[in-house]
């Protein structure tokens, strides 16, 4: 399977659905394909007449870069509601979070009355190991104020190149003098994937997104419920895949590959015939043929759809849940040198059996909502999805996509992997589980 750098980011509440290739080209190429035209001509002299007037009139003097910056933003963002312009800033974070993994500290942290209060320290990491502890309350960096600073502001200045010093002032409960710890910055893994055994006899693996580290991590939670429990004690696999917005293309291959012995798992087409790609599965079950169902909802975007996607139409996997987002395009990124990367939309992603995910997302084989709890009814945990999007590509007229985001923080509340839990213990039964019939695409 050959690698890709197709990079997929779903949306779900609070954040913007974007999907991503890196590619180092030149970014206009040549003026005269870029303004063919005479019309085209006129067009950019217009935008030169409105730049002029503004950059003189303005009431107060604009700033030229941020000028040209906006109008890129504007000329992208109209497009549709994934293309964008990112500066160098958002560009940087962007790779960041792709790779899974920065230079920092290992701690999680939220913003405290003006101040930056520790959530917890990651295992092994340099936080962890300097004795730093949840409900410790950084007030300073490097001996600046953390008051006044955003938690963005905080957070960048923590993380930093592997290998150098820094250090925090904390003040921690019952002890009256603030506490001075100096740290060495170390490489930091963004854990996409956690795993554990339910009920003694059912693999449970949770995908938060699609890093760099997300296969990789993935077979190791694999390996290591296959470790713990017999194989003939073994029941299946859930693959909790809710509320994940996306990433790297390839890792939603990768992970999809890992369930599947052939076929095709995804295909893009874009404007011109020559663009499409298909992406199929090589031979080898890592879960080696034991049952899987999968679990989406109306946070499940992007990679999240290729996946469940292929597993269903692979009759691989029961899709358990509600309608997922309905992401199902494909967005470029073009690095600018020094000056960020523009986020274009290049091509839409298909299933094994040609369908469509765009603005109309995933349908469940079996739809399991998960009922609010009355003290938060009043709250709206309904995504509108793809369809919703002001300017999203179109898909026909049956258009339709999101549902529900609320997941229970409590597991006893969560009716949906409940449900998927009594289908493998044989608790309850559904004509849908496990998945009957050929496979669509071989």
């Amino acid at each position: 399977m050959r690698k890709v750098t197709l990079v997929l980011f779903g949306a779900v509440i609070g954040a913007s659905a974007a999907g991503m290739a890196l590619q180092p080209r030149a970014f206009f190429g040549s003026v005269a394909e870029a303004a063919g035209s005479a019309d085209t001509y006129r067009q950019l002299n217009l935008f030169g007449d409105v730049f002029e007037r503004v950059r003189a009139d303005y009431v107060e003097k604009p700033d030229d870069a941020k000028l040209v910056e906006s109008a890129i933003n504007g000329m992208l963002s109209g497009l549709d509601p994934h293309s964008s312009y990112m500066d160098a800033k958002a560009f940087k974070d962007m790779r960041t979070n792709t790779d899974g993994k920065f230079g920092g500290l290992g701690i999680k942290v939220q913003m405290f009355e003006k101040l930056i209060r520790v959530e917890g320290a990651i295992d092994d990491t340099p936080a962890q190991k300097a004795g730093i502890r949840a409900k410790d309350v950084i007030t300073q960096i490097d001996g600046q104020q953390v008051e006044g600073m955003t938690l963005e502001q905080a957070v960048d200045k923590m993380r930093g190149p592997v290998g150098t010093p820094i250090t925090l002032t904390i003040q921690r409960e019952n002890i009256e003098k603030p506490v001075e710890v100096k740290l060495t910055r170390a490489e930091i893994s963004l854990d996409s994937v956690k795993w554990e055994v339910l009920n003694d006899d059912i693999g449970y693996i949770r995908v938060s997104q699609f890093n760099a580290q997300t296969f990789e991590m993935m077979n190791k939670g694999l390996d290591q419920i296959e470790s713990k429990v017999p194989n003939d004690k073994l029941k299946g696999f859930v693959i909790d895949l809710r509320n994940n917005p996306g990433g790297l293309l390839d890792q939603a291959i990768a992970v999809s590959d890992a369930y599947l012995e052939r076929g095709e798992i995804v295909s893009t087409r874009g404007r011109n015939p020559e663009e499409s790609q298909r992406f199929n599965a090589r031979p080898g079950d890592l879960a080696k043929g034991k049952p899987v169902i999968v679990l989406v909802n109306g946070g499940s975007a992007s990679a999240s759809e290729i996946v469940a996607g292929a597993l269903q139409d692979h009759k691989r996997a029961t899709i358990l849940g509600t309608r997922s987002f309905g992401k199902g395009s494909v967005q470029t990124i073009i690095p600018l040198g020094g000056n960020g990367a523009i986020r274009l939309t290049t091509a839409r992603y298909y299933t094994p059996s040609g369908k469509s995910i765009q603005a109309k997302g995933i349908s469940p084989d079996i739809e399991v909502k998960q009922e609010l709890p009355e003290d938060m009814k009043d709250k709206d945990f309904e995504t509108k999805g793809e369809a919703g999007l002001k300017g999203h590509l179109k898909n026909g007229e049956d258009e339709q996509s999101g549902s529900s985001a609320y997941v229970p923080a409590e597991r006893k509340d969560d009716k949906q992997l409940n449900y998927a839990l009594d289908l493998m213990r044989g608790i309850q039964s559904n004509a849908a589980f496990p998945p009957q019939g050929k496979t669509s695409a071989n």
